[in-house]
């Protein structure tokens, strides 16, 4: 049975107005009375009445401008290559509207260059923005100016409290440090200590990285007898050489380490230490599905990946920016995406 759209007309009909007055009690214009304002809102619930988003839009013909600003896909990280293609999927279906996105990127290793493109963006007057707010005290300060300026922004891969933010979309960081904490425990043997690895020039500032360490940490608060130390290695320069270098020195402190948890993206670094070490006995677990980790998932050196769908956080959120901007569509704040755990049996169905 086909169920015919409710229409404006219907509203005004059954209200015993006219079309001009519904109009305006829905969309909060002008002057109605408030009888008239609580039957026609009941009316329009009663018939499940949604606007035509599309006419809507068109009609207006206003451009919807948004910016996103996002780390730059790098050598040493690819990680940020996907998710762009999340965007342009959202932008190929909102093709039909006035909507245009412009991406600007800044160095994932420099606080400095993304002020710099924070400024960038600024000029850009944008009605909306999608943020990866990596360094968390500039991101509080971008943030304000763009409350200031009345932008509502939308976070993806990580998002900062101190902000008041439209929506998030991505993983719940703390809780996949504790899946990352679980998947330990079931392949580390008893009494071996677990060593933690940040790979980040100002890991304070990261604040992603440090609360997916919490949440490791934080599953063993209720075994701690049953592993040995827990030991915590800041590796500020990811440079192989230097990532070479620091790990010599915590393997020969530490002979008893069972497992690694590496809080980012950069696990293959670590991977590639332990094949050219000839280390058989450490189990690996990381972040993200780049090509090099995938090779170490499934030559065995990586025991576990945390994946993170980036090209669907870019989709959402994009889609949630247009939404608010064209209908005033208030967005669910915190949309948390699955953890996925891949293995090198599962790892062909992700990518």
């Amino acid at each position: 049975m086909t169920t015919k759209k409710a229409r404006l007309k219907d509203i005004a009909s059954l209200s015993g107005v006219s079309i001009g007055t519904v109009d305006r009690v829905l969309h909060d214009r002008g002057e109605v009375a408030e009888k008239t304002r609580d039957k026609v809102l009941k009316i329009t619930r009663e018939l499940n009445y949604t606007p035509n988003l599309m006419a809507q839009v068109l009609k207006s013909k206003k451009p919807y401008n948004l910016v996103s600003l996002l780390p730059r896909s790098t050598e040493e990280n690819t990680f940020w290559v996907k998710h762009p293609l999340g965007m342009l999927k959202a932008m190929a279906e909102l093709d039909p509207f006035p909507v245009n996105l412009t991406q600007i990127n800044f160095d994932l290793l420099s606080e400095k260059d993304f002020v710099k493109e924070t400024k960038t963006v600024l000029k850009l007057q944008p009605d909306g923005v999608l943020l990866a707010p990596i360094f968390q005290s500039e991101s509080i300060a971008f943030c304000s100016l763009l409350l200031k300026a009345r932008i509502p922004f939308v976070f993806v891969d990580g998002y900062v409290q101190e902000t008041d933010f439209l929506a998030y979309i991505g993983e719940n960081v703390f809780q996949s440090g504790k899946v990352a904490g679980q998947l330990t425990e079931m392949i580390t043997p008893g009494g071996k200590d677990l060593l933690i690895i940040n790979l980040a020039r100002n890991l304070q500032n990261v604040h992603h990285l440090n609360n997916r360490t919490k949440g490791f940490l934080s599953f063993f608060e209720n075994n701690n007898n049953k592993f040995g130390e827990k030991i915590s290695l800041n590796i500020s320069d990811p440079g192989s050489e230097n990532v070479r270098m620091e790990l010599d020195k915590v393997f020969k402190k530490h002979s008893n380490i069972g497992s690694i948890f590496v809080s980012g993206s950069k696990s293959y670094k670590v991977a590639d230490y332990i094949n050219n070490m000839g280390i058989k006995s450490v189990n690996l677990i990381g972040y993200d599905l780049l090509e090099r980790n995938i090779a170490h998932l499934k030559a065995g050196t990586i025991r576990f990946l945390i994946g993170q769908r980036p090209e669907e956080q870019t989709y959402k959120g994009v889609k949630k920016l247009f939404d608010f901007l064209s209908s005033n569509k208030i967005p669910e704040k915190m949309e948390y995406l699955p953890i996925d755990v891949v293995t090198s049996e599962n790892v062909d169905f992700f990518i």
